[in-house]
C-alpha cells in the first residue's frame, strides 16, 4: 500500500511539473511557406540605420565587412574612375583627377563571385573585349553596374578566396550585422539574405550581391512620360 501511495504522489508531482512549466509539444506545419525576403529596395528603406561612427576610420568613408568575411564594401567617393577605398592602393588622390567631379560612391568587393552577364558587361576593357571580370559592384548615385576590366584578382579574393590569405587591411575592417543598414551621402547598403544591398532608395537604383548572384536595378526609365488615355470620339 505504501509504495502505491508513492507512486499516485509521483504521478501527481509529474503531473504538476508539466503544468507548471507550461511543457507543449508542437509539431511542424508541412503546408508552412516561410515569407520571401524582402527586394533589395524595401530592405534598405526599411532597415534600421546604425551609427556610421563605429565603421568610419577618421576618414569620410565608411567601411565594413560581412559576417561571414565574403564581402567589403564602401561608401566612400569617386573622381571618374578613381575610387577612394582605404584597404587597396588607388589613384583618387592624385592631382590630376583633381578636376574631376566628386561623387559619392558604394563600392562592394567579393571574395567569390558569379560571372557577369553579357548585357552587364559595360567596357571593351581598352578595346580588347578580354578581362571584365565580376567580383565588384559599383553604385553612384544614378547608376549601378556590377564587374570591371581587370587582369587579377579582387582584394577580398586575394584575402579570403580560396586561396587568401586571410591577413591584411580587409581583416581590420568592422563587422555589418546581417540586418544591419549603414548610410552616408543619400546611398545606403545593408548586410542581409546572404549578401549585401547597397543603393540609392530615393532614385529607385541599386544592386544586391553573394556569392551565388546578383542583382542590378535600375530604377525608373529616364525621360519616361505617363501614358495618357486614348480619346474615345469617333472622328
Amino acid at each position: 500500500m505504501e509504495a502505491m501511495r508513492r507512486t499516485v504522489w509521483g504521478i501527481l508531482a509529474a503531473l504538476f511539473l508539466i503544468t507548471a512549466t507550461g511543457c507543449s509539444v508542437t509539431t511542424k506545419d508541412p503546408s508552412y511557406v516561410p515569407p520571401a525576403p524582402p527586394t533589395p529596395m524595401e530592405q534598405l528603406a526599411k532597415a534600421p540605420l546604425v551609427d556610421p561612427k563605429t565603421f568610419s576610420s577618421g576618414t569620410d568613408v565608411l567601411s565594413f565587412i560581412t559576417s561571414d568575411r565574403t564581402i567589403a564594401c564602401s561608401l566612400t567617393s569617386a573622381r571618374g574612375e578613381h575610387v577612394n577605398l582605404p584597404y587597396e592602393q588607388n589613384r583618387y588622390t592624385d592631382s590630376a583627377n583633381n578636376k574631376l567631379p566628386l561623387v559619392p560612391v558604394a563600392h562592394c568587393e567579393l571574395a567569390t563571385y558569379p560571372a557577369p552577364q553579357p548585357g552587364d558587361i559595360k567596357d571593351d576593357c581598352a578595346g580588347t573585349h578580354l578581362g571584365y571580370l565580376g567580383g565588384v559592384a559599383l553604385l553612384s548615385p544614378d547608376t549601378a553596374r556590377y564587374g570591371e576590366c581587370r587582369s587579377g584578382v579582387t582584394a577580398m579574393e586575394a584575402a579570403y578566396g580560396p586561396k587568401g590569405s586571410k591577413a591584411g587591411p580587409l581583416a581590420q575592417l568592422p563587422v555589418l550585422s546581417d540586418g544591419q543598414n549603414l548610410e552616408r551621402n543619400g546611398l545606403r547598403c545593408s548586410a542581409y539574405n546572404g549578401g549585401v544591398a547597397c543603393g540609392n532608395v530615393s532614385a529607385g537604383v541599386g544592386f544586391f550581391v553573394s556569392a551565388e548572384r546578383y542583382e542590378l536595378v535600375a530604377g525608373p526609365a529616364k525621360g519616361s512620360a505617363t501614358p495618357q488615355p486614348q480619346d474615345s470620339k469617333s472622328p
